[in-house]
């Protein structure tokens, strides 16, 4: 089993800790060198000039699927020579009435030699694959409807 880890630091910036009136901005730390400041979500208050943890779920799943895609069209020779994604959270109540990131939606683009074409049916099948692979994907709730959208 592997261990992966992150840092959190955050002090409190203010004299005292007021509900509502303090900062949540802190520094998010990956393999002890990259920082990622990040805070609450703007609509909750946070500054839209930091990431924030429901943007980072949906990073971390818009990651997850792109390189288990990758793997799988290595794996079946698809010469892909480019991969975007433009992924989107979205904030509602769960079946139990609590907020929570209750859809991401994932429009993966992806672009191939220029010798290569593959029709629609086989892409969508490869990216259902790489969905149902994804350990992230697998790790969310059912009620996280995930949308893969192909141009």
């Amino acid at each position: 089993m592997s261990e992966l880890s992150i840092q959190i630091n955050w002090s409190r910036k203010e004299s005292e800790l007021i509900p509502g009136q303090f900062s949540s901005e802190h520094e998010v730390v990956y393999n002890e060198t990259f920082k990622v400041t990040s805070d609450t979500a703007p609509d909750w208050g946070g500054s839209a000039a930091n990431t924030n943890p429901e943007q980072a779920l949906a990073a971390s799943l818009s990651s997850c699927h792109m390189m288990t895609f990758l793997a799988l069209a290595a794996k079946a020779k698809w010469p892909v020579c480019d991969y975007q994604d433009h992924a989107f959270a979205y904030l509602g109540k769960n079946q139990k009435g609590q907020m929570s990131v209750n859809r991401i939606t994932l429009n993966p683009i992806v672009s191939f030699d220029d010798y290569f074409e593959v029709n629609e049916a086989s892409l969508e099948k490869m990216h259902d694959r790489a969905h149902r692979y994804c350990f992230i994907a697998n790790s969310l709730d059912k009620s996280v409807e995930v949308n893969i959208n192909k141009e």
